[in-house]
């Protein structure tokens, strides 16, 4: 991200103490604790720690607060701090199905296997202002109670479309040809074509928005695509690392995770019979609208495995995916606010030329 400022140092120092006094605001209003963004303003975090790519409740709370609330600044300190931190090593593929379940649906069965688990969601609520939240204080909240259809939340619910792939109605999740070791974009700048675990790792960190607007797209008719939500789940799931002195797996915590399976059209040829295939969507934190837009984004980039035609902007890998990083496209916008006067001069020498040109053609 362009950054970099030359100026009068006294004006950059007066700058700075004015955005200190902005970022604090009125002084007769209580002070916004950084645990009360991460308890209170959750949403905001996970969406900060899915972009920065770093779990951390704690420091995207507090990016939030310096940022006063823009995400998208948040975002940039939070992997600005990320590049400062040392790398012990890899930790072990996550395995969503020991999730412990805080939220469970799925759009395509009546009656899921497991029981639907509904958590807390706005999805049923009416969406009016609640103006009993201008109060200082209100009554405390009853005990939260589970909303529950059939069973009740437990760690390692099966995943919903486990029968139907058994039944070789849905395509199988295998692991790609030669089970490759992923790449991690973070350190080998990425190339296209692009496998689908690169894929996969630039959609789970681009911009939420970016990647919304890709997957509305693909069902506005930008793309060749009848999705349905197989499974949504969110919750924590262990997180394993193999020490190097040890040679075993170890739980070192747990991180909470939002997962979406969502099928899709079916497919087949002369050898193959028909099957429904599907979209995946990891992401940080409680981010299911992030993670249903990178499923159907990620199943329209699928289009070169099924013979599909790319006829659409979301199917073409470097347009969708190298414009959603919000760091990056930042940077690139926010660039031309730092001084540009001998380009302009250049080019306005070139236009006064041109209109010279002009004129005497005229005469």
């Amino acid at each position: 991200m362009y950054v970099a400022v030359k100026g009068g140092e006294a004006a950059i120092a007066a700058s700075l103490h004015l955005l200190d006094e902005v970022r604090r605001g009125d002084p007769a209003v209580r002070e916004l604790a950084v645990a009360q963004i991460r308890e209170q303003l959750a949403l905001a975090v996970d969406r900060v720690m899915a972009e920065g790519s770093l779990y951390d409740p704690e420091l995207a709370a507090l990016a939030l607060k310096q940022a006063r609330g823009d995400a998208i600044e948040a975002t940039f300190l939070l992997r600005a701090y990320r590049t400062t931190l040392p790398r012990f090593g890899y930790s072990e593929p996550v395995d969503t199905e020991r999730m412990q379940v805080g939220r469970r649906i799925s759009a395509i069965f009546k009656d899921l296997p497991g029981g639907q688990v509904l958590g807390a969601t706005f999805d049923y609520t009416q969406r009016l202002l609640d103006f009993g939240l201008l109060a200082d204080e209100r009554e405390p909240a009853p005990q939260p109670v589970a909303a529950v259809a059939g069973e009740k939340a437990e760690t390692g619910v099966a995943p919903a479309l486990q029968q139907l792939v058994a039944e070789g109605l849905v395509e199988p999740a295998v692991p790609s040809a030669g089970d490759p070791e992923p790449e991690d974009i973070t350190r080998t700048p990425p190339a296209y074509p692009m496998n689908r675990a690169t894929r996969l790792q630039m959609l789970a960190r681009a911009d939420e928005g970016w990647v919304l607007g890709l997957a509305y797209s693909t069902q506005r008719g930008y793309a060749n695509t009848h999705p349905f939500a197989g499974e949504i789940r969110a919750g924590r799931v262990p997180l394993e690392l193999v020490p190097d002195e040890l040679g075993f797996a170890v739980e070192i915590g747990e991180i909470e995770l939002t997962e979406c399976q969502m099928v899709n059209q079916f497919v087949g040829s002369a050898v193959a019979p028909p099957q429904f295939t599907r979209g995946y969507g990891l992401v940080f934190g409680e981010g299911e609208r992030k993670a249903m837009a990178m499923s159907l984004a990620d199943r329209v980039l699928r289009a070169d495995e099924f013979g599909e035609e790319v006829t659409s902007p979301a199917q073409l890998q470097e347009f969708a995916l190298s414009h959603g990083d919000n760091v990056e496209a930042s940077g690139f916008v926010q660039h031309l606010k730092l001084p540009h006067y001998v380009d302009f001069e250049a080019e306005m020498q070139t236009v006064r030329a041109l209109r010279q040109r002009h004129r005497e053609a005229e005469e």
